[in-house]
């Protein structure tokens, strides 16, 4: 039996690892967190085989938590910016899961882990090719209007507003309710164009006109005139656009 953690600040991304662990019965999940300062205290109370880790979240990035560690398991990054890659590789991680990801991909990362248990694991190849799946992401999605499914260009969605277990999708040309929840969305969508700046909203980077920055918080001005807040656990990913 090896120990596994599962350290994501989305909800969403513990359940999908979880589904796929499920085929595989000797990795038994002895925790989770949602926060890199729960996540140090974790690791270094349970000593996990295994660790599935995110890179932006709150309290301390995945390579913060690092540093505090006591002993460093085996790693898995599990992320939806594939910007970190190499500096995972630096720091010895098994494999790197770019979101979203499918279950033939998780797969080979299990099979990764598996090997480097065994000693077969080769020198991790370049980017390129350790990222052994390109994800590709929608142009077009459906939603539902009335008893009709409508066609809607992901390249005329401004923002996602999180309504309970569903999400409203702002466009160009009005409101549309989807049946997916924000979380959902965000790692079906492409993250280098969609970033998720509160639990509540998500924007599409090419619809700011501006920020505003605040000394303790930011307001992102879309084109259309909506103000929406950036809450504090996000603030880092707004400050990884700054040059």
């Amino acid at each position: 039996m090896q120990k596994v953690i599962l350290i994501d600040d989305e909800a969403a991304g513990r359940t999908l690892i979880r589904e796929y662990l499920e085929l595989y019965p000797n990795l038994i999940v002895v925790g989770e967190a949602n926060n890199g300062v729960d996540a140090v205290q974790l690791i270094n109370e349970f000593r996990p085989d295994l660790i599935f880790l995110d890179v932006q979240m709150p309290g301390l990035s995945g390579f913060d938590v690092l540093k505090y560690l006591d002993e460093i398991p085996q790693i898995i990054f599990s992320t939806a910016y594939d910007q970190y890659a190499l500096q995972a590789f630096e720091v010895h991680a098994v494999d790197y899961l770019l979101k979203p990801y499918t279950r033939a991909r998780f797969a080979q990362a299990i099979l990764r882990v598996t090997n480097s248990r065994m000693g077969n694991l080769q020198k991790l190849q370049p980017l390129a090719e350790s990222l052994l799946t390109t994800a590709t992401f929608p142009e077009k999605i459906l939603v539902q209007t009335g008893n009709r499914l409508i066609t809607v260009a992901v390249s005329s969605i401004l923002r996602i507003e999180a309504e309970g277990d569903y999400a409203t999708l702002v466009t160009t040309t009005g409101r549309h309710l989807s049946n997916y929840g924000i979380s959902a969305l965000e790692t079906r969508l492409n993250p280098q164009q969609f970033l998720r700046v509160h639990r509540s909203d998500m924007i599409n980077l090419h619809y700011v006109q501006e920020i505003q920055k605040y000394p303790s918080s930011y307001d992102v001005i879309m084109q259309n005139g909506d103000v929406v807040r950036v809450s504090r656990s996000y603030m880092d990913k707004i400050k990884g656009l700054t040059y």
